[in-house]
């Protein structure tokens, strides 16, 4: 699963937060000011990111501008606010970050902005990846660039320019089925080929949801294989 910084200078919320996802199998750290999160960013190096735009030392909309400056903005930022107004949210928008959650952030908007957030971040490395690099491990190893979760076979062999074109380079209908035959396949794989886990994500019924993963040919055993 993936490590998600949680920055939020209320501990009621950091734990909260922190209980929720790592139920879901995340690796969650802490941070309660901007100093704690500028170090965390570079050493945990975190796939995705939850920001609290109101803290004591500098806000989060001052930090996304540092990072942003810096380059440093290689993850999905997600901001959290319960005084933020609209204005707001758009300039952390226009800076890079993914999404706003409004405090008091329900479970469900949580878990979908995140889940967003990670396959956005996975579609984001396969596409940057030179095909065949040696990506390092958490092991020290480096070992050939392997696809993220959710990918098909035929998109993780290949480059850049090639994935951009087995997404794009096509007629809309079949680029579209391309697109939810990997949709499937990610939440099967994520779910261990639970049906009725892919139907609460997706938000599918199970009868339209198996109708549809016969249609678009997706294998049903490989998510249990996996």
């Amino acid at each position: 699963m993936a490590t998600i910084l949680v920055v939020d200078d209320e501990l009621g919320i950091r734990d909260l937060l922190c209980e929720i996802l790592n139920d879901e199998g995340h690796t969650v750290e802490v941070a309660e000011n901007a100093a704690q999160a500028r170090a965390a960013r570079l050493h945990d190096q975190p796939d995705l990111v939850l920001l609290d735009i109101w803290m004591p030392d500098t806000d989060g909309v001052t930090l996304l501008k540092e990072w942003s400056a810096a380059g440093l903005l290689t993850m999905p930022v997600i901001m959290m606010s319960g005084h933020a107004t609209i204005d707001t949210a758009v300039e952390a928008t226009r800076i890079g970050a993914m999404a706003f959650l409004e405090k008091p952030i329900t479970m469900q908007k949580l878990l979908k902005a995140v889940e967003q957030g990670l396959t956005r971040n996975s579609i984001r490395k396969l596409m940057a990846a030179p095909a065949g690099a040696a990506t390092p491990r958490a092991d020290g190893v480096s070992r050939p660039s392997e696809a993220p979760a959710g990918t098909t076979e035929a998109a993780a062999d290949l480059g850049p320019q090639a994935v951009r074109s087995f997404m794009l380079d096509k007629p809309l209908r079949e680029g579209r089925d391309e697109y939810e035959k990997a949709y499937f396949e990610f939440h099967l794989a994520k779910e261990n080929g639970s049906m009725t886990r892919v139907s609460e994500k997706t938000g599918l019924e199970r009868t339209h949801l198996y109708r549809k993963l016969k249609q678009l040919g997706v294998d049903l055993s490989r998510g249990k294989r996996g």
